[in-house]
Formats: structure tokens, C-alpha cells, sequence
């Protein structure tokens, strides 16, 4: 991205849920290299802090508890986020789970779990936000779906269904912002190699009394470009579709997996 187009967002600044780690993380120093404040919401901090980024930003991190699940936690975040930042600008949902099991005997906690998570928390927060982006007239929406939207597997029900839905609310909430220059998009991703994913293939591989090297190996051989995604390769994308000649790009569901279906 030229320095032309990162002085667009100079000064603006970004919600970033689940953004301590993998995606979310890679997606915050991104934003804020691009001279973006960034307000980190995550489950695991447990007290306010800023957080400098290696390399040059030009942007402020802070970070603050949030329990996408909660309402409360999530007003509470938000009204921290703008009494430290101001206006925001731009809201990036990345924050997830990746549980697996047969829908045969599918535990019901582990189904509510994943929608309170995955679908329910990214509605909660696009619910929170959105009235000031139509009210300023100016807004990204970018929520972290999953190809498991789309092409799923023995043991993905409920990940997948909460991926399809985040991916069907994206296109509703692009339509009621499009009258006021606020764009809503998905990312898509295939394999990213991010700790979530890992720990995944590591149940997997020891599932099938498999060697988790050789497990992974076979995985990035999959692939066509016989690897897995980084999780700055999806920031890029989300930088991307925060720019201001990216008010086109609304309503999609970016698939993002190196030519892999899954």
C-alpha cells in the first residue's frame, strides 16, 4: 500500500475484537502502522493497557477487556474504546472459536457456545457501532469468516454454520449502510497459521494417531502454493478494504485461501 493511500487513514480509529492474537493481532499492527488508532478488544486482558507494535506505527494501541458473549461487556468496551479514541471509524471481528464434533451426539453447550461467540458477538458488535457510522456517514465493517462458511467437513457443524451466518448478516448490514458510506465486508480465509488453527491440527492429527509434523506437512501440500496463509496476509486484505477508494467493495464474502476450496 502506497504512503498515499496509508495517510487516508491517519488519525482514524478501529475496533479490533479478538485482537491480541493470530489475525486479530497481525490486523491491529497493520492498522496501526497505517497510522490508525486501534482499541484491542479481548477476552484474556484483564486490565486496560496500550501496547507498542515492533516497528514504526503511527497509530495507539490499547487494550480492554471485552466478552463478546456479554452485552454489558460489550457496552462497556465500546464506551471505553471511544472515551480513550473518540469517534470510531473502522470495526474489524475477529474475535473466534474453533470447536469440533459429529452433529451425532453435538454437546448443546458447545452449538450455544460457538454461535454466542462466533455469530452472536460479531451481531452484537456490528449492532453497537453501526448507528455512528451511519451518523457520521463514513464506516468499514470487516468481520473474519472462514471458508468452513461454504465448504465444510465431518465435525465443522456448528464452526460452519456460524461462519454461513456471519457471512449472511454481512450482506444485510452492507445493504442498510451503503445509503451512508459504510461499507461491510467478510474475509473468508482457508488454513491461516495462526495458534487456534494449530491446535486444531494437532487434535486432529492425534484423533487419527497421526505424527503432528507429518499432519501439518500434508496440509500445506493441499494447498496449490503448497503452504498455509500468514495471518498478516489476511491484514493486508482488511487495510485494504478500510481506504477510501475501497467504497465499492461492500456486501462481499472475499474468499482469501491460495486457491483452495478449503
Amino acid at each position: 500500500m502506497s504512503s498515499t493511500e496509508t495517510k487516508q487513514l491517519r488519525g482514524r480509529t478501529a475496533i479490533v475484537t479478538g485482537g491480541a492474537t493470530g489475525i486479530g493481532w497481525a490486523t491491529t499492527v497493520a492498522l496501526a502502522q497505517a497510522g490508525v488508532n486501534v482499541a484491542v478488544g479481548s477476552r484474556s486482558a484483564s486490565t486496560n493497557a496500550f501496547t507498542d507494535v515492533t516497528g514504526p506505527a503511527l497509530g495507539r494501541i490499547a487494550t480492554f477487556h471485552l466478552d463478546v458473549t456479554s452485552a454489558a461487556s460489550v457496552a462497556a468496551f465500546y464506551a471505553a474504546a471511544r472515551n480513550e479514541f473518540g469517534q470510531v471509524d473502522i470495526l474489524v471481528n475477529s474475535a473466534g472459536i474453533m470447536p469440533d464434533h459429529l452433529v451425532v451426539d453435538h454437546p448443546d453447550e458447545v452449538w450455544e457456545q460457538t454461535m454466542a461467540v462466533n455469530l452472536t458477538g460479531v451481531f452484537r458488535m456490528i449492532k453497537t457501532v453501526l448507528p455512528d457510522l451511519i451518523t457520521q456517514r463514513w464506516g468499514r465493517i470487516i468481520s473474519i469468516a472462514s471458508t468452513a462458511a461454504s465448504v465444510s467437513a465431518p465435525g465443522f457443524g456448528a464452526y460452519s454454520a456460524s461462519k454461513a451466518g456471519v457471512v449472511g448478516l454481512t450482506k444485510s448490514v452492507a445493504l442498510e449502510g451503503a445509503p451512508h458510506n459504510v461499507t461491510c465486508n467478510a474475509i473468508s480465509p482457508g488454513w491461516v497459521e495462526t495458534a487456534i488453527a494449530l491446535a486444531a491440527i494437532k487434535r486432529y492429527a492425534a484423533a487419527e494417531g497421526r505424527d503432528f509434523d507429518e499432519y501439518l506437512t500434508s496440509i500445506k501440500q493441499s494447498n496449490p502454493q503448497k503452504r498455509m496463509l500468514q495471518p498478516d496476509e489476511v491484514a493486508a486484505v482488511v487495510l485494504y478494504l478500510c481506504q477510501d477508494n475501497a467504497l465499492g467493495m461492500t456486501m462481499q464474502d472475499l474468499v482469501f485461501a491460495a486457491g483452495s476450496l478449503w
